[in-house]
C-alpha cells in the first residue's frame, strides 16, 4: 500500500495546513489553543432560551460498532453489586457497575495521537512515543482542556435539499460553504463545527451495517477550509468521519492524517445531530453554546464525550 506522502495532492495540502510549532515546540493540544476566554464569552452570548439538546448516542452493547474496526468493542455493562448492605443488615445498600468498551466506540473525540503517518504524530513527535504500557506520552486525552465554545451546525444535507446524503457523497468545501450560507453565519476562529450528513439516521433506524459502509463524509479538500478559518475542532454524524470508501483509490483516511497529525485538530464521530438540525431549521438559528469535554483518560488517543448544544 502506498504511503500518504506518495500522493502529490495529499503532500501539497499537508504543507498548507501544517501547524507544527505554531503554538511552540511543547504544544500538545493543537487547535484547541484557539478556544480563548474571549471565544468562550462570545459563545455564552449565543444562548437565548437555555434549551439543552444532547448530541450523544446511548452507550449500549448493541452500539455502532459491528466489528469492522478491530478491537473497538461496544460497551459491555456489568453489575458488580446489587443492593449490597455495606456496613450491616438494614444499613444503606449500594449497587455498582462496571463497563468495558472501546474509548471510540460511541460518540467520541479522536485525539491527536489517534493516527500517525511517516512515523510522526502532531507537532513532529515520534509515533513510537505511543506505547502499549503507557499509551500516548504526548497529546493524551487528559491533556485536552475542556471543550466549550461556539458551536456552528453546517447542515450539508439540508443545504443540498436532501434528508440524508448518499453513501458516495464526499463533502466538499463548496458543501461547507452552502451549509454556512444556510446557517446565515460565518465560521470564525475558535468555533467547533458540526457537519450533518444525515447518515446517522441509518443507525437510529436499526441498520448498523449500512450506517458504517458506504458512508458519506468529509473530502480530502475540507481540512484546508477549516484551517483557513482557524476552526478549533470538527465533528459529524458518521462512523468514519471522512468519506469511505475513499474518494481517491488507495488513499486511506487522508482527512484523519491532515486533521490530527498535520493540523492538530481533534475530530468527533457518531454525533447525533438530528434533533439539533430540526430545531435549527425551525427557527433559522444555527449557532449555540457547545459543551463537549472529552473524558480525561490518561494516555488515551480517543475518548467518549456527551456533547450538549445549549440554544
Amino acid at each position: 500500500m502506498p504511503a500518504l506522502t506518495d500522493f502529490d495532492e495529499f503532500r501539497d495540502i499537508a504543507k498548507r495546513v501544517n501547524n507544527w510549532g505554531r503554538w511552540g515546540a511543547d504544544d500538545e493540544i493543537g487547535t484547541l489553543n484557539l478556544i480563548t476566554p474571549e471565544v468562550v464569552r462570545a459563545a455564552a452570548a449565543t444562548v437565548r432560551t437555555g434549551r439543552r439538546i444532547p448530541l450523544a448516542l446511548p452507550l449500549q452493547q448493541y452500539g455502532v460498532q459491528t466489528g469492522m474496526i478491530q478491537g473497538r468493542v461496544n460497551p459491555l455493562h456489568t453489575m458488580v453489586a446489587l443492593n449490597w448492605e455495606m456496613f450491616e443488615p438494614g444499613s444503606i445498600a449500594t449497587s455498582d457497575d462496571v463497563v468495558t468498551m472501546g474509548l471510540q466506540a460511541g460518540t467520541h473525540w479522536d485525539g491527536l495521537g489517534h493516527v500517525s503517518h511517516g512515523g510522526r504524530i502532531y507537532n513532529n513527535r515520534p509515533a513510537a512515543t505511543i506505547t502499549a504500557q503507557e499509551g500516548a506520552e504526548y497529546s493524551g486525552m487528559e491533556k485536552a482542556p475542556p471543550v466549550v465554545s461556539r458551536g456552528v451546525l453546517l447542515d450539508v444535507a439540508r443545504a443540498r435539499g436532501v434528508d440524508r446524503l448518499p453513501g458516495d457523497h464526499a463533502v466538499t468545501p463548496e458543501d461547507l460553504a452552502a451549509g454556512e450560507e444556510l446557517a446565515r453565519t460565518t465560521v470564525r476562529a475558535g468555533d467547533v463545527v458540526l457537519v450533518r450528513t444525515g447518515q446517522i439516521q441509518l443507525y437510529l433506524g436499526g441498520d448498523r451495517d449500512s450506517y458504517a459502509f458506504p458512508s458519506p463524509g468529509l473530502s480530502l479538500h475540507t481540512p484546508e477550509w477549516f484551517h483557513t478559518r482557524d476552526v478549533a475542532a470538527v465533528a459529524n454524524d458518521t462512523l468514519t468521519f471522512e468519506i469511505f470508501p475513499p474518494e481517491v483509490d488507495g488513499l486511506y483516511l487522508p482527512v484523519h492524517a491532515l486533521d490530527l497529525v498535520e493540523m492538530g485538530m481533534m475530530q468527533g464521530q457518531n454525533w447525533n445531530l438530528e434533533q439539533l438540525a430540526a430545531e435549527c431549521a425551525d427557527d433559522g438559528v444555527y449557532e449555540f453554546l457547545l459543551t463537549a469535554p472529552p473524558e480525561p483518560f490518561t494516555g488515551a488517543v480517543g475518548a467518549p464525550v456527551a456533547p450538549v448544544a445549549i440554544r
